[in-house]
């Protein structure tokens, strides 16, 4: 794992998209095709954003798979994830072929269907973020680090469920569901590649916690330091509470 260090969220952004771009072009390189997980969250705006302003990308030949919803949550509402990877990258693009998880839907036929779409090869790239209270995914603490299913019913724990109203998706905490469909942490780490952007200030506990101690379900995101390719975009703030010692063995600043 590679941690990279940057002084504000636009150019981390612009960065780490160029890494996913590039990513994505090699798989469509190799194998005709190129099949990446997005994750849908504030801290991915400017990621996007530079992703799909990336010129040159055949996006016809990319397959896109959903990294979790809430359940209960039409594709209409506004914290709808479904309605976050429409607008900020779907529409953006000509991705066609996508594998979103419907939140209205009944969840074991969800996940029946989307954890056959994910099982037929491998995933090229898989682009997280990493919450307030560590979870990867919607895999909050204690989140389960041994189940071999690619899509999983979690409980969403107060902290994760708190952060959705702090970023403005809903109006209070009794408004947010407290079930969601998640892409299981070993399905996450099944990816070639990944690629983390945790741009803000709010994340640097989760941060410390994540890379600064153990590895551990009770900060779930520690697991990707056991990814032999995952690079984690921060920014100055978000990094704050990181030793000199811990960057340096990530190897660190850029």
């Amino acid at each position: 794992m590679i941690i990279k260090v940057f002084s504000e969220k636009l150019t981390s952004g612009r960065a780490a998209a160029a890494q996913a771009a590039e990513t994505i072009q090699r798989a469509i390189g190799n194998s005709g095709k190129a099949r990446m997980v997005a994750a849908s969250a504030a801290s991915q705006f400017e990621f996007l954003d530079a992703l799909t302003s990336t010129q040159g990308l055949d996006w016809h030949r990319v397959e896109l798979f959903h990294l979790d919803e809430f359940i209960g949550l039409p594709m209409t509402h506004p914290a709808s994830f479904c309605r976050f990877l429409q607008e900020h990258l779907i529409s953006k693009t000509e991705i066609t072929n996508t594998h979103l998880l419907n939140g209205e839907e009944i969840p074991a036929e969800v996940i029946a269907r989307a954890s056959k779409a994910i099982s037929e090869a491998p995933i090229d790239v898989a682009f997280v973020g990493i919450g307030e209270n560590g979870h990867l995914a919607f895999n909050d603490p204690p989140a389960d680090f041994e189940t071999e299913e690619p899509y999983i019913i979690v409980n969403l724990d107060e902290a994760c469920r708190r952060q959705q109203v702090g970023e403005g998706w809903f109006k209070d905490l009794d408004t947010v569901p407290r079930q969601a469909i998640s892409m299981s942490v070993r399905q996450v780490l099944k990816a070639r590649e990944i690629i983390a952007v945790v741009p803000d200030t709010r994340k640097a506990e989760a941060i410390k916690a994540c890379f600064g101690g153990k590895i551990t379900s009770m900060a779930p995101s520690s697991i990707l330091r056991t990814h032999p390719n995952a690079t984690i975009y921060l920014v100055k703030d978000s990094a704050a509470l990181l030793t000199p010692q811990t960057l340096a063995e990530f190897a660190a600043s850029a």
